[in-house]
């Protein structure tokens, strides 16, 4: 047998940073490129973000999205357009001034979001109210040029799902930016087990050409939030940018009220970030590629018979609907074995060798707790999908602590600074709505407004935590990846 020493993790109290990167590496979830802030992601982290793609996938569907594609490539003059959003997005593009040996008549701008190519076509495909509402999804690639990178957290290329939408009337695209985020707020507290806060976003945060726009706020581990999911009301701005109009039923033509929204594979940093610890990556088994593994273990050539004939007994008696992994190879030892589906992040482990199979049962650990029993052979049909179901909730439940532990109410300015140059994590504190106030607190703490909550408390009036005056409400401040 060979033995090998897996790479060490640095522990999260000594680096964090380290840490993210170190889990990364040793689950094998993902490579920075040889092209500059782009990341090659390896066939296990490819694997989470479909199990994530096919759930937001099918939620996208059963509300009557369609999914569609658009082209990589969009014309200098359509992005200029909208001046708003070319404004907010020119620093981060890619333009490619040559093709086929040629300098071309028109740069073409590499895609940092589609709003312009996609109500291109919208003004064509939309002519009459019956035409509306007019629901598009796509799952594509897009390209920001970030100075400074982070694996799935920010890349200068990154994979996501981006959802636009044009309809009859301000009422209706209102109506469905606030269901696009609640498909986000589920995808993230019943996949990701990661609890959220749904908002709206201030205006200096808000999407470029948008009326106003949603986000959900999670906590990591550190404390720091992370932006999970946003979604934007764009109002007419494209719509008159791209002359996307409709002749509502009394013959007027009038423009579209159009939205967007997305997700992108940050969603797999946020679920290290939320769950894993020293050892390696912890993952909910709804995203799990692999929800169970089984490891056989024997000493004695002997042996192994008696192992894989109970194998082929007790294997086809779990639900199918389990996803699981046998892991018979006799190349490696059973230590290392454990020690690399725990680095893994597989939530349950199960072990089979010649005792086991005399006490016709499993040991089994989850990757959770750490917890060690056994269970019944004849157990394992209803025990697995149980404890599979019990490990989801408690890694939901132990996010949510962390985050009630770490979210406090603050109402004047000297305590705000004293908790963010501490641990920090969450603050709830009143704001007057001036974006001078939301600088400041910026400028001075590194802090930034993530959303204006709906809840965990909201509409309080009290003094500005920044400068006194009075505030309509409370916002939720952190600082931010």
């Amino acid at each position: 047998m060979e033995k090998e020493t897996p790479k060490g993790i640095t522990p999260r109290a000594e680096d964090y940073s380290r840490w993210y990167q170190d889990v990364i590496a040793a689950a094998e979830l993902a490579d920075y490129s040889p092209v500059r802030g782009c990341m090659v992601i390896r066939p296990h982290g490819y694997a989470i973000w479909e199990r994530l793609q096919a759930s937001l996938d099918g939620m996208i569907k059963e509300t009557g999205h369609e999914n569609a594609y658009f082209p990589l490539f969009i014309p200098e003059s359509f992005l200029r357009r909208e001046a708003e959003h070319v404004e907010g997005f020119a620093p981060e593009c890619a333009v490619v001034t040559h093709g086929g040996g040629k300098e071309l008549e028109e740069k073409l701008y590499v895609r940092p979001t589609s709003e312009t190519i996609i109500y291109s076509m919208f003004a064509q495909w939309i002519q009459s109210w019956r035409d509306l509402p007019l629901k598009i999804n796509q799952w594509a690639n897009v390209v920001r040029w970030e100075m400074r990178t982070r694996l799935f957290l920010r890349t200068t290329e990154f994979l996501w799902q981006e959802g636009h939408t044009a309809h009859a009337t301000f009422e209706e695209a209102e109506e469905e930016v606030r269901l696009a985020l609640d498909l986000y707020r589920r995808l993230s507290t019943e996949d990701l087990a990661i609890p959220v806060i749904p908002g709206r976003k201030s205006e200096a945060e808000k999407f470029a050409g948008a009326l106003h726009t949603y986000s959900i706020e999670a906590m990591m581990q550190d404390g720091r939030a992370l932006q999970a999911g946003t979604s934007h009301h764009l109002g007419q701005n494209f719509a008159k940018a791209f002359d996307v109009k409709f002749q509502d039923p009394q013959g007027a033509l009038q423009h579209v009220w159009q939205t967007s929204w997305g997700v992108s594979t940050r969603l797999i940093g946020a679920v290290i970030m939320a769950h894993s610890d020293d050892v390696g990556l912890v993952l909910p088994p709804r995203i799990a590629p692999i929800e169970a593994v089984i490891v056989a273990t024997w000493s004695k050539s002997s042996d192994e018979r008696l192992v894989r004939d109970a194998l082929e007994r007790v294997r086809p008696t779990i639900p199918p609907s389990v996803r699981i992994r046998v892991d018979d190879r006799d190349k490696f030892h059973l230590a290392w074995k454990r020690f690399h589906w725990e680095r893994k992040g597989v939530p349950l482990r199960l072990e089979i060798g010649p005792r086991d199979v005399k006490a016709s049962q499993f040991f089994a650990a989850r990757r959770d707790t750490g917890e060690k029993f056994s269970i019944p052979f004849d157990r394992a049909p209803e025990e697995i999908p149980r404890i599979l179901a019990d490990i989801q909730r408690s890694l939901y439940d132990r996010a949510l602590r962390l985050r009630e532990e770490r979210s406090v109410r603050i109402d004047d300015y000297r305590t705000f600074r004293e908790f963010f140059d501490g641990a920090g994590g969450f603050a709830s504190s009143p704001w007057c709505g001036d974006g001078a106030c939301e600088a400041k607190v910026q400028d001075e703490t590194k802090v930034t407004i993530r959303c204006l909550p709906f809840e965990w408390p909201a509409d309080e009036p009290g003094p500005c935590v920044v400068c006194g005056r009075p505030a309509p409400r409370r916002a939720l401040f952190a600082k931010a990846y």
